[in-house]
């Protein structure tokens, strides 16, 4: 553990870290700004949303993941509705 009377370096990683948070912001205002943009271009911004998240998912555990949707609807589909 540093020694407490070392603030100079605490002093540095608090600012690096207040740092990365302001441009985490900036990238979340300009991820929401694209979406916005997409909106008024007459797009599903939720169905975008979706699609970013498959493309960054694992092949494999997105196939799986899929084929166990499939499986919970088909167990559904044979339910009545009250």
């Amino acid at each position: 553990m540093a020694a407490i009377g070392d603030n100079s370096q605490l002093k540095a990683i608090v600012e690096r870290i207040e740092h990365v948070e302001v441009e985490i912001k900036d990238l979340q205002t300009g991820r929401n700004e694209i979406y916005a943009e997409a909106k008024s271009h007459g797009y599903d911004v939720k169905a975008l949303r979706t699609a970013v998240s498959r493309r960054k998912a694992d092949a494999n555990k997105r196939a799986e993941h899929e084929a166990q949707v499939d499986l919970y609807m088909e167990a559904l589909a044979s339910l009545v509705r009250p």
